[in-house]
């Protein structure tokens, strides 16, 4: 397949492209950029005036949902969400049934994943068997079948000796850690931010410290070992400044934030929203601050959906029983946008067109570099490298509706929000998957 995407601003913040000129797409690959290959014909032309041109949004949190819990999603429903979205590539916990601690169910998820010909799947096994924190799993044969890294999902490992261990391993093969910053007892069975709020509310509470009292436990042991760890969706200003702390004293930490939280605070629970529980919880106003400039920074790394679509008999609850959760495959492109508008607005004179670069970086490039992806090269439109990309438009508004939502999750603490930003159409490996108006 011959594809050209002719007059669309492309952005390509890995290779430092910003600007309006054609793409040309052969066997696959990405084959020109601006003037057509010798001999390039195209067998389809997508007109892209007025749209922009990105890299493949590369997703760091999100849940399938299969094998398992094929009531809450399944795999046909969330790819097809993230066509929608523009996510090319998407990485998925290990916090499946059963858990994804054997390479044969590695295996089966991504050959199931393959057979859809739509988004590239990549797991992180689990750290430890059945994601128990007793006993540590074979790493090697799990990256063997597939997975990009090592996680426990949101199950914390409450005995350290066993995370030293696991770390030391993955030190030993040069694997990334994946951990979510959460203590073991301090806030458990909490469900909303610790605060004045959950106390006006009467709802149990998750302090600060408990991502803090983590983070402090996740350095020591990196110190002693020297292994690479991914944080994953920090929730606080707290915990951001400890992350810039170890980033400069040189620790090889990265870290994400969920898109939601980029923008929501605890008091988006109102009136006891079960759509606005999620795991972190949303935070005081000074934390969601907190994020906000700590991705314009660079001490957030990457932006992720954290993606985790909830059936109606598990949402529709009191706020304390229902399950978190939100869906956001197809709303990342947005959000990080909003908050791209929402800086550019805060800096006048800033140069044009800098903050949405930015925001698309970090949804692609930065994404893909620190899950390893860049070097199967996710998030970046270099010539000879893979033809995942989205076409979007940055200008377009539609409103969240859970009955236009492709995933089968359909709860979103932005529902009957007016956003910013429409995926046009989506291509994985040269092939276009997802077209939302043929132009």
């Amino acid at each position: 397949m011959k594809l050209v995407i002719k007059n669309g601003r492309v952005i390509d913040p890995a290779n430092g492209v910003n600007g309006v000129q054609d793409l040309y797409i052969e066997d696959g690959k990405i084959a020109a950029l601006g003037s057509a290959p010798a001999g390039f014909t195209a067998e389809q032309t997508i007109d892209a005036t007025g749209l922009v041109v990105a890299p493949g949004l590369v997703d760091l949190a999100v849940r399938l949902r299969e094998p398992g819990y094929e009531y809450k999603a399944t795999l046909e429903s969330e790819m097809q969400a993230a066509m929608q979205g523009g996510v090319t590539s998407l990485v998925c916990p290990p916090d499946t049934d059963p858990v994804l601690d054997e390479p044969g169910l590695v295996e089966m998820l991504k050959h199931r994943a393959r057979r859809l010909n739509q988004a590239h799947v990549h797991p992180l096994g689990a750290l430890t068997m059945g994601l128990k924190g007793q006993s540590i799993t074979e790493m090697a044969e799990l990256t063997g079948s597939g997975c990009i890294g090592f996680s426990q999902a949101e199950v914390p490992v409450e005995d350290t000796t066993v995370l030293l261990r696991a770390l030391q391993y993955a030190k030993t093969f040069d694997y990334t850690v994946w951990l979510r910053p959460q203590d073991a007892h301090i806030g458990r069975g909490g469900v909303a931010h610790s605060g004045p709020l959950a106390s006006r509310l009467g709802l149990s509470g998750v302090p600060v410290m408990a991502e803090t009292i983590a983070l402090h436990t996740i350095f020591e042991l990196m110190r002693a070992t020297g292994a690479r760890v991914h944080l994953c969706r920090l929730s606080s200003a707290a915990g951001l400044e400890l992350v810039r702390a170890a980033k400069a004293e040189g620790l090889p930490v990265s870290c994400d934030v969920g898109a939601h939280h980029l923008h929501l605070t605890d008091a988006d629970i109102g009136f006891f929203d079960s759509n606005a529980r999620v795991t972190p919880p949303f935070r005081a106003q000074r934390d969601r601050d907190a994020i906000r400039a700590a991705v314009l920074d660079g001490t957030v790394d990457a932006i992720c959906s954290d993606h985790t679509p909830v059936d109606d008999d598990e949402k529709l609850l009191p706020f304390g029983e229902a399950s978190p959760g939100a869906t956001g495959l197809e709303l990342l492109l947005s959000l990080a946008l909003k908050w791209a508008d929402d800086y550019a607005a805060a800096q006048p004179g800033m140069q044009e067109g800098a903050a949405l670069a930015l925001a698309i970086s970090r949804i692609s490039a930065d994404a893909a570099r620190v899950s390893g992806l860049d070097r199967q090269g996710a998030g970046q439109l270099g010539v000879g490298s893979m033809a995942d990309l989205c076409v979007f438009d940055p200008a377009e508004r539609w409103t969240v509706e859970g009955s236009a939502l492709a995933s089968q999750g359909k709860h979103t603490p932005f529902l009957g929000y007016e956003l910013a930003g429409r995926v046009q159409a989506t291509v994985v490996a040269g092939r276009v998957a997802y077209q939302r108006n043929a132009r």
